[in-house]
């Protein structure tokens, strides 16, 4: 491939362009390490969208249709907002009293590194740490006492403890050139797009424009299935017209059935839990929708109707935990109240915990999609991916390209510093669990085994993700592995997961964001300060507001205790409350192998390592019919593993508007879904995010006027019914 023109000969001899075609269509082979990075305006902007976007993440979190608000829409608003700054404010450089250090309030103009560092910042805000569902349980579900200190230390050390494990594979797989990670690319290529100087095109809005238009509207809309229709959110034709059939509404019912024709009018049905269906391509849009189609409508109906493990005697979907009865499972009577374990003879005189028919399935396609993503990988990109693992763990001076080059000019962040954060952060991890009275429930070398875990996982999933996009997470094996070793104990199941899985997963996102920064050039160090600051910012604001809404909205995540139209139902808590009580409280061995009733779900571990083979031997039987390699195992397996609380109204909406968007709109309007697709989303996701913060605040405890469209359901009361003979649930009917 001949060599980038905007070099000169003599240098471009010297000089290794990317072994990744994909990088060097996508990423300059040129830096101006004169622009100013690490400015006023990026510690004012990216602090205050920081800020903004854990309290508003942390805040939805509780809502019943949660609302996600994305770093894409801080990308978009950042970069006018900084702009604006660089006209305004004073140039003359301030002197810090009582040293010779100076600096400006407006050192030129807002460039696309500001922009990019400033959006890096304001990232640490877009997510929910994990374990901030140890508070929820703790204190929602179990009532028991847990103290502001340890809970805060607790989700500090499992965010920090990942930033150490970054950086110690930083040169492996951020300096590598084989180490690609491919969705940095599309993030790099939009940072180009949005700071090319933009002229609004004849007939036609600027994106900028175009972007606050949607907000508006979008801000507009959302009084309506927020405040004076919130049945709108999910809407199930069939449970109308049969309103006292139980099957038809199992059917029919988007949120707690089949959802067969059901669909919501609401942007946060769409995208709060899925995610925005425009950002995804479309290939991953039709697996995931093939996936679901079969797991819901093919494999769930045939082993419900078939009376597979008693379904017949609890619903279709649910996620809640059910007793021999059919009666929901009552926790506290298999709970040693004053030690906080599972009591032995009390489970043996009461039941044995059963789950409805989906959620039973779901864990084995959830063991599926483990190993079938470790199979995908290795047939499909196992060889290529040791080859480049090789050739980076090698000389780098042969593994060195462009980009590696060009970064040399910027001082390295130090290894000593993540080794500084990794021990301190590991030392304050044993003090949280060991002291506070054993609130956490989990002993010091159950922290241990967690970074045993992270070490051997890390490196390993993070070339996968790094080279091929196929992201491999560690829940189910956590809490399999804490569940059989330290079994009784639902707190520690979770403390466990969060010291490992999630420990895991944020390294990845760390080592992610210093790709980012590597392709775009950015001064290492100040990579460093953006990313410790923001989190310890962001995790303090995350604690802050989780706290305070636990402790004063009255009957939080207790749906029954509500008012009507209030949204703080919490699905995504009351999954993981069945999660510790099935993996904390009674404990793999109980409910699968050896004495469990689903004891054979484990062979859905084999299933899912054999699923990629014959995929993988027609791709290399026909090599040019190419549609074969887009068949994923993986997101088939694993389409459904976030339901509940993703519901199937959820999955419907998000493939109707995908498919719309990712197909027809891109083949047909392709120039117009260029200009103006992430930025639509990017305007519905904050229009929605800004309603949903005035109707809260203006309207505190005032949910809407009473009327039938006030409920946040489906109007499908009956979805939830048994269907088993003589099977006594309140408000069903009882079958003879």
């Amino acid at each position: 491939m001949a060599r980038r023109t905007s070099w000169p000969k003599k240098v471009a001899d010297k000089i290794k362009d990317s072994p990744i075609e994909q990088v060097r269509l996508t990423v300059p082979i040129t830096d101006d390490p004169t622009l100013p990075v690490l400015t006023f305006r990026t510690w004012v902007l990216g602090l205050t969208a920081c800020s903004l976007l854990s309290f508003m993440n942390q805040y939805f979190h509780y809502r019943q249709n949660r609302i996600f608000v994305s770093d894409l829409v801080a990308q978009i608003l950042l970069l006018p907002v900084g702009k604006i700054m660089a006209r305004t404010l004073p140039t003359k450089p301030i002197r810090v009293p009582g040293t010779k250090w100076t600096f400006s309030l407006n050192p030129g103009p807002f460039n696309i590194k500001e922009h990019a560092l400033t959006t890096i910042l304001a990232s640490m805000g877009s997510g929910s740490p994990f374990a901030i569902e140890i508070i929820s349980q703790s204190k929602v579900f179990y009532h028991k006492k847990i103290d502001p200190l340890p809970a805060f230390l607790l989700i500090h050390t499992t965010e920090m403890l990942g930033y150490g494990f970054a950086g110690m594979l930083m040169k492996l797989l951020v300096e590598s050139p084989y180490m690609w990670w491919p969705d940095v690319l599309v993030t790099v290529s939009f940072f180009r797009a949005l700071n090319v100087v933009e002229e609004r095109p004849k007939g036609q809005l600027t994106r900028l424009q175009f972007f606050f238009l949607v907000l508006v509207s979008s801000f507009s809309y959302y009084v309506i299935p927020n405040y004076l229709f919130p049945s709108i959110t999910a809407l199930s034709f069939i449970c109308w017209f049969w309103k006292d059939s139980v099957i038809a509404q199992q059917l029919g019912s988007g949120w707690s059935g089949l959802g067969i024709g059901s669909f919501g009018l609401d942007w946060s049905t769409i995208a709060g839990y899925l995610g925005s269906p425009l950002a995804y391509p479309l290939f991953t849009i039709i697996n995931r929708t093939v996936g679901f189609i079969i797991i819901l409508y093919i494999i769930t109906p045939i082993a419900y109707w078939t009376n597979l493990y008693n379904a017949k005697r609890f619903p279709i979907f649910s996620s809640d935990l059910f007793d021999d009865n059919g009666q929901l499972y009552n926790i506290s009577r298999i709970l040693d109240e004053k030690e906080f374990k599972f009591d032995q003879k009390a489970y043996n005189d009461y039941s044995k915990i059963n789950f409805s028919t989906f959620y039973a399935l779901n864990y084995g396609f959830g063991f599926a999609c483990i190993t079938a993503t470790l199979s995908h990988a290795a047939l499909f990109y196992g060889g290529s991916v040791w080859r480049q693992l090789k050739v980076a763990h090698g000389d780098q001076k042969q593994t060195g390209d462009i980009h590696n080059q060009l970064m040399k000019k910027y001082d390295p962040i130090p290894q000593w510093w993540f080794y500084i954060i990794l021990l301190s952060s590991l030392g304050l991890a044993f003090f949280t669990c060991e002291e506070f009275g054993g609130q956490l429930q989990l002993p010091f070398w159950g922290v241990l085994l967690a970074v045993g875990v992270v070490m051997i996982f890390l490196l390993p999933i993070g070339v996968i993700i790094a080279t091929s996009n196929q992201y491999l997470g560690l829940g189910l094996i956590t809490e399999l592995l804490i569940g059989y070793l330290y079994p009784g104990k639902p707190i520690a199941n979770v403390a466990f997961k969060s010291y490992g899985a999630v420990s895991l997963n944020r390294a990845v996102s760390f080592l992610r964001f210093l790709k980012q920064g590597h392709y775009m050039k950015i001064p290492p160090r100040s990579m460093f300060a953006v990313q410790i600051v923001g989190l310890l910012i962001s995790s303090t604001i995350n604690f802050g507001t989780a706290w305070w809404i636990l402790s004063t909205v009255k009957n939080i995540c207790e749906p029954d205790k509500l008012p009507p139209g209030s949204p703080w139902t919490c699905p995504s808590e009351r999954v993981f409350f069945t999660i510790t009580a099935t993996w904390g409280i009674v404990g793999p061995s109980h409910m699968f192998a050896p004495f469990g009733l689903y004891k054979y779900l484990y062979l859905f571990f084999l299933l899912g390592a054999l699923a990629p083979v014959p995929v993988w031997l027609l791709s290399r039987a026909f090599p040019n019919k190419k549609w074969i390699r887009l068949i994923h195992f993986p997101i088939l397996l694993g389409s459904t593993l976030n339901m509940p609380p993703v519901r199937a109204v959820h999955h419907w909406s998000w493939f109707v508007v995908g498919f719309l968007f990712n197909y027809f709109i891109y083949r047909k309007y392709n120039r117009w879904w260029s200009r103006y697709n992430y930025v639509l989303s990017a305007g519905l996701d904050i229009g929605i995010a800004f309603m949903a913060l005035l109707t809260s605040f203006a309207l505190h405890n005032i949910y809407g006027v009473k009327w039938w469209g006030l409920e946040l359901g489906d109007h499908c009361p009956l979805a939830h019914c048994p269907t088993a003979p003589g099977v006594d649930v309140v408000g069903c009917p009882v079958f003879h």
